[in-house]
């Protein structure tokens, strides 16, 4: 008969039965943790991605940043009144930037459709860099070369007030140079530009200009009763269009003073 002690000894065999056991246990839950473990990063990488949030690993390929598009499906914000029923807008862009931007571009053209005169009205947005000159692409859409210089021209009287003319620097002989023009507005954030070759004459240029602008008025303000009140009080300084070029639309005083290369 055995003894009590006997009977409750453990053998080696049992013992290592046991470890074993136990190292399985161990083994098994490591790997359910490491399964559950890796499907929630899975569903943390799914869940980015479907948000667009997941970083480009690819170094070599840099971020492209926000341009400007075409918004064929906005409506024009602004006219030009007509001088005669012959006169015509050949075209009518909007442009908008993902920051907030919009450009609504008229452009006029002659024979051939060689464009005579532009007008661009830009409302800011933040993509507006404060650092650019005004003036960067005002000779390109002059349709000149990329590296032409521009200098100022002096300044007509606009419902809208002062604005300054700019003229290329150096001009084929026995060619009249178009004129450029730019007219900021601080507040609302509004910038007016464009060009015009119509005209023989310095003069008929300037009063060209003048009077587009003077013809200039608001469709919509887009919900912005700043922009609405801007146009509202340049209405109230309207003048009719002189087609002769009265020095009554120019600032001679300030012309002298405005000369050089920008």
């Amino acid at each position: 008969m055995q003894s009590p002690e006997a009977s409750t000894a453990a053998t080696p065999a049992q013992i290592h039965l046991a470890l074993a056991n136990f190292a399985d246990e161990v083994v098994g839950t490591l790997a359910r943790l490491f399964l559950y473990v890796g499907v929630l990063v899975l569903f943390a990488i799914l869940g980015l991605a479907a948000l667009g949030q997941l970083p480009d690993l690819r170094d070599d390929e840099p971020a492209q940043k926000p341009s400007w598009s075409e918004a064929s499906h906005s409506h024009p914000a602004f006219a030009v009144g007509r001088a005669d029923s012959s006169e015509k807008t050949a075209s009518y862009i909007i442009l908008r930037h993902p920051e907030g931007g919009r450009m609504d571009v008229m452009r006029w053209t002659g024979e051939a459709d060689k464009p005579v005169a532009e007008l661009e009205i830009y409302r800011e947005g933040a993509e507006f860099d404060v650092a650019r000159p005004a003036t960067a692409d005002l000779a390109i859409r002059m349709g000149l070369d990329a590296g032409a210089l521009l200098e100022q021209a002096g300044l007509i009287d606009t419902k809208f007030g002062p604005v300054v003319l700019f003229r290329p620097s150096v001009t084929a002989k026995g060619t009249q140079a178009c004129l450029g023009y730019l007219k900021r507005n601080e507040e609302p954030a509004l910038q007016i530009s464009g060009f015009s070759c119509q005209g023989d004459t310095l003069p008929a240029q300037r009063a060209a200009i003048a009077c587009t602008l003077n013809r200039l008025t608001q469709l919509a303000s887009g919900n912005d009763p700043k922009l609405a009140e801007l146009f509202a009080h340049a209405e109230l300084k309207r003048r009719a269009c002189d087609p002769a070029g009265s020095s009554d639309w120019l600032l001679g005083a300030a012309n002298a003073q405005l000369r050089g290369a920008l």
